[in-house]
């Protein structure tokens, strides 16, 4: 048989291909462990990111003699605490904004119709834009959502079950997490020969010191430019400025597109208002931009993750046709973890190979 670099990476190649189409024929037989990994990985994706919140306060009140479990249970009332207040001072804002957006649902509706029509009879707009084509095209969208109510109702109800489960299950697991995490790295390097154990806390490190990072850094300024937003939509006057505050803080959390995706809800109420409110909202969003891309950024990420604009673009454009909304959430601290791993292993196998060198 030949020993060939290149016939071994071929050889190599075949039995993962190989092993992948005998998997797939079996593929019943590992059905119950996809049900499962499916039911929990919801739960404990939230539970690391709050892991990664919680940690520093829970080492700081170690430090400061409070003991571990003591210190969660401490932070646990807390958060419960902050919570209620909240809830009691945006819950009746938000409860009185999102009945009157309900109520007033089909009055936008209409004036969004309204203006299209306006819009269609406008020389310009009607030289470019085939309006029987967008109307068959929303008339069949709809019957499509209508034939499927079925499953969307059922969709609703999943995720209702996804919810209560993340609610139930979560505290226990950051618990576990919170109170446990510190001896996971030694567990872990147990399984590897005992000279490269050191190499491998140091990956282990490096990978905690990315997400982590990055976590809390897309967290505190999701939370940054959610104030800053609200903020200018009270000064503009805007409708609804509390529910599309938030909508621009969670979506904010995508890296780059994420802001974009968040000003469109905002866009289309002040259209329904006019013209000039849709600036006044391009403006509040340009300036909260500005100001979290040129001080609030780089004083709480900093250049932790060195990803290039142009790698995270693309990151996001194939996490985002595999993975949807999920996928656009963890293409960059997915690829920041394996940034880092595969770094080390080129790094070490350069040494190995400089090593040999020197030997021979």
């Amino acid at each position: 048989m030949p020993q060939s670099k290149l016939f071994r990476l071929g050889y190599g190649m075949i039995m993962v291909l190989l092993i992948i189409l005998l998997a797939n024929k079996v593929k019943f037989i590992f059905q119950p462990l996809v049900i499962l990994v499916q039911t929990l990985f919801f739960p404990f994706l939230v539970s690391g990111v709050l892991f990664y919140l919680f940690r520093p306060v829970v080492r700081f009140l170690e430090k400061r003699g409070i003991p571990r479990g003591l210190g969660i249970l401490l932070i646990y009332v807390v958060v419960l605490g902050l919570l209620v207040l909240v809830g009691f001072l945006i819950g009746p804002l938000l409860k009185e904004q999102f009945n009157r957006l309900l109520a007033n649902f089909p009055q936008m509706i209409d004036s969004v119709q309204t203006q299209l029509i306006n819009w269609s009879h406008h020389p310009w707009v009607a030289s470019y834009i085939d309006w029987n084509q967008v109307a068959t095209a929303a008339s069949n969208y709809l019957r499509s959502s209508i034939s499927t109510i079925g499953t969307n109702i059922a969709n609703f109800f999943s995720v209702i079950t996804n919810i209560i489960l993340v609610f139930v299950t979560v505290p226990f697991i950051l618990y576990y997490m919170l109170k446990e995490g510190e001896r996971f790295p030694s567990y872990l390097l147990r399984l590897l020969p005992e000279k490269e154990r050191q190499q491998g806390l140091r990956i282990l490190g490096d990978m905690d010191f990315a997400l982590s990072s990055y976590i809390k850094g897309q967290v505190l300024v999701s939370l940054l430019v959610g104030v800053l937003v609200y903020i200018g939509y009270l000064i503009i006057g805007l409708d609804y400025s509390l529910i599309l505050a938030l909508v621009t803080m969670f979506t904010n959390v995508i890296p780059l597109v994420g802001p974009f995706i968040g000003t469109i809800p905002a866009v289309i109420v002040a259209l329904i208002d006019s013209p000039m409110m849709v600036v006044w909202v391009l403006v509040v969003a340009f300036v909260a931009q500005q100001l979290e891309g040129n001080l609030v950024s780089p004083y709480v990420m900093g250049k932790s993750l060195d990803v290039h604009p142009l790698t995270i673009i693309l990151l996001l454009l194939v996490a985002g046709s595999l993975g949807g909304f999920l996928g656009l959430l963890l293409a960059v601290p997915t690829y920041a973890v394996l940034k880092v791993v595969v770094s080390h292993l080129y790094r070490l196998v350069r040494l190995r190979a400089m090593s040999k060198q020197e030997e021979s």
